[in-house]
């Protein structure tokens, strides 16, 4: 897996540059601390800008997966997923 790091940017400053695996660690680290003795504010801030940033890279990922996918119809016509979306709303 390449790694992929990511810029998080906390009340409005980058505080530092993180691995996609270090921040899923640190995102589970914060989530078990929170169910056995909660966070502080300064960890609430720093959860949510993590969860943030997941979220976008995932998003950015899965946009990307679905540019390079093809749908193939019955009538053997294979066209982009965005197309075929497009074409199914449209019905």
């Amino acid at each position: 897996m390449e790694n992929i790091y990511i810029f998080l940017e906390i009340c409005g400053k980058i505080r530092w540059v993180i691995k996609m695996d270090d921040m899923i660690k640190r995102i589970n680290e914060l989530a078990k601390k929170k169910r056995e003795e909660g966070l502080t504010d300064s960890e609430l801030a720093e959860q949510k800008e993590l969860y943030k940033k997941y979220l976008a890279n995932f998003r950015n990922n899965m946009e990307r997966q679905l540019d390079n996918t093809d749908v193939e119809f019955p009538d053997g016509r294979v066209v982009p997923f965005k197309e075929a979306v497009k074409n199914k709303d449209k019905k």
